[in-house]
C-alpha cells in the first residue's frame, strides 16, 4: 500500500477542518497551498509546507 501524503489545516488554523490526502505528495503539496492562499490568505513555500505542516500517513 503506498504512503499518503496529508495536510490538516486544523494544524494552522483552529477554525477550518480542511484535509488534503494524496498519494502523489507533488499534489497535496499544490492543493495545500492553493488552500492557504485563497482561504487563509497566507502563503507558503513548498519546503514549507513539507517540512511544517505535511504527514506521511
Amino acid at each position: 500500500m503506498a504512503d499518503a501524503h496529508k495536510l490538516d489545516c486544523e494544524s494552522v488554523s483552529d477554525t477550518c477542518r480542511f484535509i488534503i490526502q494524496s498519494e502523489n505528495e507533488e499534489e497535496a503539496v499544490e492543493l495545500a497551498r492553493k488552500h492557504m492562499k485563497e482561504v487563509h490568505g497566507k502563503e507558503f513555500t513548498d519546503e514549507e509546507l513539507q517540512a511544517d505542516h505535511l504527514q506521511v500517513v
